[in-house]
């Protein structure tokens, strides 16, 4: 009994295998019964037009540009100092004041010289007697030529050294050198302040200066009033600007030129220091045929593009490219406007493979 258990289990195996062996083989047969036509006309038939993507060519305007960032450099600046040294007796400012060119900011104790000059004003007047006197004597000829020149000498030196004292004078009053805003205060009433203690700084930011590089092989293109747009960390809306000046040399550690532009800032949006990032255009280029760089195939020799030709088949076209952005790139020849070139499916296509343009831009 066990023995014929066993041949039937043996069997059953056997009919297993040979129905999972046979049966895929049979269901393949039976589904590739279609007819001829309908397996050239389904998906994937040797005569469908391959689906494409293409831009239509014209002339548009191209703005070659460098992104960079910069630093906000203020137009003016500088940590003001007294000429002179002395004791401090009048402040006459506020931090963060406004002031004119010429506002006095700070006075210095000039009692001595004030007492100077009072006593050069008088010595001043008692030359002038003597040179009047001695003038009219030497026209009656009184006295000789030498005995006037003394006199005439003592009243010019008397008159230097007013002018010597009253320059003095000037030194103990110090003065906003330009206009702008002013920031903290540094020294106090009644402080003794020397030549090299800073009293406040003084900020001109209207306008303001833009200081940044680019890489040296743009070096050449850089001019006097080009155009630079710039925004900072807190908008993203840009503010225009024009390169006034840039370094006669490249920075042999970096390999890099510095260039400095200028723009409005009235309403004291940017501040001295502070990062921004910077569009620079090098050069506007009118009527230019542009391409997107996805189309663009590079080659061994240089660089095609595939176009849809007048049957609506592939084309391939050799082109010589010119300036690059980041999405477009500028064909200087072997294609023309009003061309249809490829964007999509530019690995797939082969010349004269039939084409089905779906969207056009």
């Amino acid at each position: 009994m066990k023995k014929q258990t066993k041949i039937a289990l043996i069997i059953g195996i056997f009919v297993i295998i040979a129905i999972a062996f046979f049966y895929p083989r049979l269901s393949n047969q039976g589904g590739n019964s279609q007819s001829p036509a309908a397996s050239a006309g389904g998906p994937g038939g040797a005569n469908q037009n391959l689906p494409v993507s293409v831009v239509k060519l014209q002339k548009e305007t191209l703005r070659n540009q460098l992104q960079v960032s910069g630093t906000i450099l203020p137009n003016e600046s500088v940590n003001l100092r007294s000429e002179i040294s002395g004791l401090v007796t009048r402040i006459a400012f506020k931090e963060g004041q406004y002031v004119t060119k010429g506002t006095p900011l700070l006075y210095l104790n000039d009692d001595e010289l004030q007492a100077q000059f009072q006593r050069l004003q008088y010595t001043q007047k008692l030359f002038e007697t003597q040179e009047n006197r001695q003038k009219q004597l030497l026209a009656r000829e009184a006295i000789s030529q030498e005995e006037y020149d003394i006199a005439l000498n003592q009243f010019n030196t008397a008159l230097s050294d007013i002018k010597l004292v009253e320059a003095q004078l000037s030194k103990t009053v110090v003065r906003a050198p330009f206009n702008g805003y002013l920031g903290l205060r540094l020294v106090s009433e009644g402080s003794v302040i020397s030549t090299n203690d800073v009293i406040v700084s003084v900020v001109n930011i209207d306008p303001i200066k833009i200081e940044f590089s680019i890489p040296e092989r743009y070096a050449n293109q850089v001019t006097v009033g080009s155009p630079v747009y710039f925004s900072n960390e807190g908008s993203t809306q840009e503010v225009e600007g024009r390169v006034y000046a840039f370094e006669p040399q490249v920075d042999l550690a970096t390999r890099t030129l510095k260039l400095r532009a200028q723009s409005p800032n009235k309403d004291r949006r940017f501040l001295p220091g502070m990062f921004v990032k910077i569009r620079f255009i090098l050069e506007v280029m009118e009527d230019a045929l542009l391409v997107p760089a996805e189309a663009v195939i590079p080659e061994l020799a240089g660089y095609k593009v595939f176009v849809v030709g007048a049957d609506g088949n592939a084309e391939q076209r050799i082109i010589a490219i010119g300036t690059r952005t980041d999405t477009q790139v500028q064909v200087l020849s072997g294609l023309n406007e009003g061309d249809l070139v490829l964007t999509t499916g530019v690995m797939q296509v082969r010349q004269g493979m039939p084409l089905q343009p779906t969207q056009i831009n």
